[in-house]
Formats: structure tokens, sequence, C-alpha cells
């Protein structure tokens, strides 16, 4: 009897880890290899070199725009409407809503992206616009993608999701390797390793 209620509940566990070990690896498997090669690739960023491509535009704003540059009173704020359509007329820059960096002569607008950057300044008094677009290629994109580096909040959210998904990966894998180890008697010295060689690098070779 007690022989049978044990295959049972081996049975039950073996099922549902199983489920849940598929089920994460689904999830995480594209993301998980993504990010794999983004590793290697950030690994080696000084042997994988890119030619950033920059794009230049300039404009100058109308004196009845340039009215409308007001001073909203604190350090960091956005331009008004009128301003951001004629900034983006004039040049593409997209600056709407967007904070700027307010000076008694200029405003200064940061528009980083994954893979490149950009930014705007707005001379206060003459209204001359300055637009500067940098763009790192492809590479730089997945690589920032990995690192989450100006992805905005619904990248950051389907990271923790993602982390989570390979979290469950990892334990239902580990239980299954401790339910199938008496079948297999290198499960725990590779275990071992997996969990040593990394200590042993970080020990000797990292200071």
């Amino acid at each position: 009897m007690s022989d049978t209620v044990d295959r049972t509940r081996r049975a039950f566990w073996l099922k549902h880890l199983h489920r849940w070990h598929w089920i994460s690896s689904a999830i995480s498997l594209v993301v998980l290899f993504m990010f794999s090669v983004t590793g290697f690739t950030l690994n080696h960023a000084a042997q994988i070199e890119a030619t950033p491509r920059v794009v230049r535009h300039a404009g100058t704003l109308a004196p009845a725009t340039l009215q409308r540059l007001t001073d909203p009173g604190r350090k960091s704020a956005p331009v008004a409407t009128a301003v951001a359509d004629a900034v983006h007329a004039q040049t593409g820059a997209d600056i709407a809503g967007r904070d700027g960096d307010w000076s008694d002569d200029e405003v200064y607008i940061s528009l980083p992206r994954p893979g490149g950057d950009a930014w705007v300044s707005i001379d206060r008094e003459t209204g001359e616009v300055q637009y500067e677009s940098t763009d790192r290629g492809w590479l730089a994109w997945f690589n920032d993608l990995h690192k989450g580096r100006n992805t905005g909040a619904a990248w950051r959210w389907f990271i923790d999701v993602f982390a989570l998904a390979c979290v469950v990966f990892a334990v239902t894998g580990l239980l299954l390797l401790k339910m199938h180890a008496a079948q297999r008697g290198m499960t725990w010295p590779l275990v071992a390793l997996g969990f040593v060689l990394p200590l042993v690098v970080v020990l000797l070779f990292i200071h």
C-alpha cells in the first residue's frame, strides 16, 4: 500500500513539474536565446564595434512661437505644445511632453533610446534649434534591450516576467533532476560542477 501511495505521489509531482517546466521553457525560450546572444556580444563589445550614424538638423523658431518659450519656473519641464510642434516640423524631433533642462540661455531636451541617442537644444534668445540623432545600429539596440537601457516601463515589466519564468524553469528543472537522480549517477556531480565552476572563476580570476 505504501509503495502504491509513493508511486502515486511521484507520478503527481512528475506530471506537474513537467507541465510547469515546459510552460516556463516555452515562455522564456526566444528571449532566453536573445539574452544569451547579447550576453556574448556585450562581453565582446570591444571586438564587435559599430560605426555610429549621426544625423543633424537645424531650424529657427518664428518670433511668435519663441514667445511661447516662457520660463516654467522650475529647472525641468516640457516646452509648450506650439514649440514642440514647431521643432518637430523643422527637425523631425518629437519632444512633446519630454522634460527639458531649462537655463537662462537655452532649453536642452535629451532623447535617449535603445541603440542610439538624441538631443534638442533651443536657444531662448534667438530661437535657434539644433537637433542631433545618433544611431549605433541593430546590435547596440539588442544590447540595450538586454540591459533595459532607455526601454521604458513596459519592457522593464516584461524583463521581470521573463526573469520569473526563468526562475520557474530552473527550479522545476532542479526538482526533476532530483526525482530522476537515482537512475542518473552523474546528476549531482554535474550540478555541483555548475555551482563550483563559476565560484572558482570569481575567487581566482576576478579582483
